[in-house]
């Protein structure tokens, strides 16, 4: 016959479980009281300095310092001197740019701009022949040219160049030929037609199906700072029935603060400043051998000038 024999916990198992159950009792009650006392014990031993850093002194870990925290010093630089002394240029790395379109989105964003009016596209090219074929991005703000093929056109001198080469644009005095549009090799400028993003869309879709209509609502009526001014797009008054285009985000520049696309390009594939300061860092990078512009032999003399 065989016996079934009961093993009795050992010393060490009782001792285990009594010490897991201990332990499991401790970690609910700290569950319950560590939320308080942490955000009080941070409060007060965490002083806020600690979170405060100079511009300056933002370096990656290789040490060197960030491009932009460079150019943020050098625009303030620039600022120092009269208008006519600075020449803004912009230069993009084709190289780094991966076409993430984050560019074009803060400028929309930065300048409020309505549906079907775009600063700053990214354009998609094709390169090679299959199998090998690449593609590359290749940004496209307004040139801010030095001969501007758009200025001499505009029968209503709503367009002229500035002291520091930026091409701006009166909307007051703009009467909406669009002559400005057909004369810009780059395909820089576009026409405001009015519309919001509010607009009732076609049948069969729904009002109620658009999502963040509400929110939409309240981006229509917030005003664009553009040129210094601050406007409201409402029907009938400009820009409205105007031709816009990319300034350089001019009312950001004068407030010490570099463009919307250069600060939020993830690849840091677009740089800004002050092509007369010889030490600034787009001078170093219009003077690599790599460096080029579009439509070069039409004599306009863009100043945005590309890497490849």
């Amino acid at each position: 016959m065989t016996k079934t024999i009961e093993k009795p916990d050992a010393p060490n198992d009782a001792g285990r479980r009594t010490f897991l159950k201990g332990l499991a009792g401790a970690a609910g009650v700290a569950a319950v009281t560590a939320v308080p006392v942490s955000k009080a014990a941070q409060a007060k031993s965490i002083p806020l300095e600690m979170f405060k850093v100079a511009p300056a002194q933002v370096t990656p870990v290789g040490g060197e310092l960030d491009p932009l925290e460079r150019m943020r010093g050098e625009l303030v630089r620039a600022l120092e001197k009269p208008v006519n002394e600075r020449r803004w240029v912009m230069v993009i790395d084709l190289r780094k740019c991966v076409g993430c379109n984050s560019c074009t989105i803060s400028c929309v964003a930065e300048n409020h701009l309505p549906p079907g009016v775009v600063y700053r596209p990214v354009i998609h090219e094709e390169i090679g022949t299959f199998p090998n074929v690449s593609e590359r991005f290749l940004p496209r703000p307004c040139m801010q040219c030095d001969n501007p093929p758009c200025v001499p056109v505009c029968p209503v001198n709503a367009t002229w160049k500035r002291d520091d080469g930026i091409i701006e644009i009166d909307y007051d005095k703009c009467i909406g030929c669009r002559y400005c549009i057909t004369a810009c090799p780059y395909n820089a400028r576009v026409f405001d037609k009015g519309f919001v993003y509010n607009d009732v869309p076609p049948e069969p879709v729904v009002s109620t199906a658009m999502v963040g209509s509400e929110a939409a609502e309240q981006y229509e009526v917030v005003p664009t700072f553009e040129y210094g001014e601050p406007r409201t797009r409402e029907a009938g008054q400009s820009p409205i029935g105007n031709a816009r285009k990319c300034h350089f985000c001019l009312h950001r520049l004068e407030k010490g603060m570099l463009p919307a696309c250069t600060t939020t390009c993830i690849g840091r594939a677009t740089y800004f400043g002050d092509a007369n300061d010889p030490d600034s860092l787009v001078s170093e990078l219009i003077a690599s051998p790599n460096v080029m512009r579009l439509k070069e032999a039409l004599g306009a003399e863009p100043k945005v000038y590309y890497l490849q």
